[in-house]
């Protein structure tokens, strides 16, 4: 644990993210002594926008169909495989609704920054419209819209499928994708080293424009969301540990949960704390089968602390554009919450993804606001989210080993470890 908490590795993984919030901070204090100033640069924001809008649509046809096209096997079947992405979504699904009613009680935004018509805004359809808006597109055009992005997956998906029975990784089609999605991570990695300038000036433009109520907006958000994490952990966890362990299941995991919390909080990275969450599941008597699967997909799929912040991300614009958050719009955003948490985490150059779906289906017609308040929310929450996933995925391992080893697998275990 101690070679993952180096210095340098914390400072490597925290450094960009230190960037990004010293730059909106730095905009937010030009923007609110200058504020003609702050919206003069305000296109120097929307630069980076347009530029990540048009970058989109091949990234996420090029990540996911060539992630589809080239996977080994196609028979993704099995007890674990089963059991452990049922739990990432049940779970994913628990945190979104506890938000959703959190952000009732306690909204984010308590007055609208802007009026926004509804109409301009977007409309609900109706049920039976919205599930074919939600898998389609009317024509293949359709799909190049950034307003497209859940048909354009649906069809990524299905044409990486089409790929994979047509030879896979190994035919020319495979090979293009695999080669396409590389240069658009590397195309995205060069538009990121101008993310911090374009946040600095579409910072200032938002303060300059809506002044003290975006201090007061992200300051309820944080105080909302820092505690329930922490709250989660102490009530949520010892509950999943209770159930996939049996008796003694909740005081077993936190004996050996404080490491991975530690060393996710340190890296701010699921993926590097899978060798902490191996150690203490290897400690703990999980079975090596189901640890080996648990962990690395938890890394990528098991998102609870996203799905929090996703829907705290929707109710923060709905205050912002004066949308009202009702009960009807639960189901979709706890569908969404799931879907781009737990689904799109693992898609590679899944980073703004998760966004731009919540943009495309809640806001198409407020990007222009909706997108960098949603970026801004996900970096102030990042080290508690990433903590609650991959501490979480510790536990997750707890219920698999349940359903694949029996209710009294940890008890047989505690039992040994006496002998």
């Amino acid at each position: 644990m101690s070679a993952a908490l180096d210095k340098k590795s914390v400072a490597k993984n925290y450094t960009f993210m230190i960037i990004m919030i010293a730059c909106m901070i730095a905009g937010s204090v030009v923007g609110w002594i200058f504020p003609k100033f702050g919206n003069a640069i305000k296109p120097a924001g929307t630069i980076f926008i347009n530029m990540m809008f048009c970058i989109v649509v091949p990234l996420v046809f090029a990540s996911i169909a060539g992630a589809v096209a080239n996977m080994g096997s196609r028979k993704r079947a099995g007890k674990i495989m089963g059991v452990t992405i049922a739990t990432f979504v049940v779970t994913g699904a628990i945190a979104a609704i506890i938000m959703f009613f959190l952000v009732k009680l306690f909204p984010p935004v308590l007055q609208a920054w802007t009026e926004i018509p509804a109409e301009e805004i977007g409309t609900y359809a109706s049920g039976a419209q919205m599930v074919v808006n939600f898998f389609t597109a009317e024509d293949f055009v359709g799909l190049l819209s950034r307003r497209a992005m859940l048909p354009l997956i649906v069809f990524s998906i299905l044409f990486g499928f089409a790929v994979n029975l047509n030879g896979g990784k190994e035919s020319p089609v495979g090979k293009f994708l695999d080669d396409l999605s590389n240069v658009m991570l590397k195309f995205v990695k060069i538009v990121t080293y101008y993310a911090p300038i374009a946040f600095f000036a579409i910072f200032a433009d938002l303060v300059a424009t809506y002044g003290a109520q975006i201090a007061e907006g992200y300051g309820r958000a944080m105080l909302l969301y820092y505690p329930l994490c922490f709250i989660y952990i102490f009530t949520a966890f010892p509950l999943f540990a209770r159930f996939g362990g049996g008796k003694g299941g909740a005081k077993t995991m936190f004996k050996h949960i404080v490491k991975p919390a530690v060393v996710s909080l340190g890296t701010c990275s699921s993926v590097a704390t899978i060798p902490t969450n191996m150690d203490e599941a290897k400690a703990t008597g999980i079975s090596k089968d189901v640890s080996d699967m648990v962990l690395p997909l938890g890394a990528t799929m098991h998102m609870d602390g996203s799905c929090f912040s996703c829907v705290l991300k929707i109710a923060f614009v709905f205050g912002v554009t004066g949308q009202p958050l009702t009960l009807e719009s639960l189901p979709l955003i706890v569908l969404v919450a799931v879907f781009s948490s737990v689904g799109m985490s693992g898609v590679p150059g899944g980073g703004y993804i998760g966004e731009y779906i919540i943009c495309s289906i809640f806001f198409p017609d407020a990007m222009e606001i909706a997108f960098p308040i949603l970026v801004a929310i996900g970096n102030l929450v990042d080290p508690p989210a990433t903590m609650i996933n991959a501490a979480g995925d510790y536990v997750v391992s707890f219920i698999v080993s349940r359903f694949v080893d029996g209710k009294d697998w940890l008890q047989k275990q505690l039992a040994a470890a006496k002998k």
